[in-house]
């Protein structure tokens, strides 16, 4: 076994026994990595480090539920993704449905996008979005999730979290046009 894990191991042992010194340890060792997961879903950071707060409340909570056998981080992950859908649903109780008009078939329609990572340069563009568009966004094409579970997470209709993408993908590339066009401009 690796230093690191013993010492995570060591650290979770610490925290299921309801120690403070080892919930900050996992808090202290997580945190960068937490807060970039929680950026992508927030509109800026103080919302982020609220969704932070809340993921690692019930990561502490709901520690006798992790199983050793899996990479911790993973289920960190799906903690904090989730701990964003619950600031999400909390906060924009009416969220913003589109008129589904013309929106037949949206997965045809939808133009090509150039590959996103999710490296801290995009945060501040995803940020840019609106709610329902930055959490379809990355729910889809960040986190991988399909339609039928983003509309299931966020109670909307598939074609409702089809529609969002597609919305989200052409304000995003409004975005980066504007700022290439900038940065032309400025040569």
């Amino acid at each position: 076994m690796s230093e690191e894990k013993i010492n995570l191991t060591l650290i979770l042992q610490g925290c299921q026994r309801g120690s403070r010194n080892s919930q900050r340890k996992l808090y202290e060792h997580f945190y960068g990595y937490a807060m970039n997961v929680c950026l992508r879903y927030s509109k800026n950071r103080e919302e982020a480090v609220e969704i932070l707060n809340d993921a690692f409340l019930k990561v502490f909570t709901k520690l006798d539920q992790y199983d050793p056998d899996y990479p911790f981080r993973a289920w960190l992950r799906s903690i904090l993704v989730h701990a964003a859908i619950d600031y999400y649903r909390k906060n924009h109780k009416h969220p913003a449905h589109l008129e589904l008009t013309a929106l037949t078939d949206v997965a045809k329609e939808e133009p090509a996008m150039p590959r996103i990572s999710p490296d801290e340069d995009m945060i501040p563009v995803l940020q840019q979005l609106t709610p329902v568009y930055r959490m379809v966004f990355t729910l889809f094409v960040i986190e991988g999730y399909k339609h039928h579970e983003i509309a299931q997470m966020l109670d909307i209709s598939v074609s409702t979290s089809r529609s969002n993408l597609l919305r989200a993908k052409e304000k995003l590339r409004s975005i980066l046009e504007k700022g290439r066009n900038r940065s032309t401009k400025s040569n």
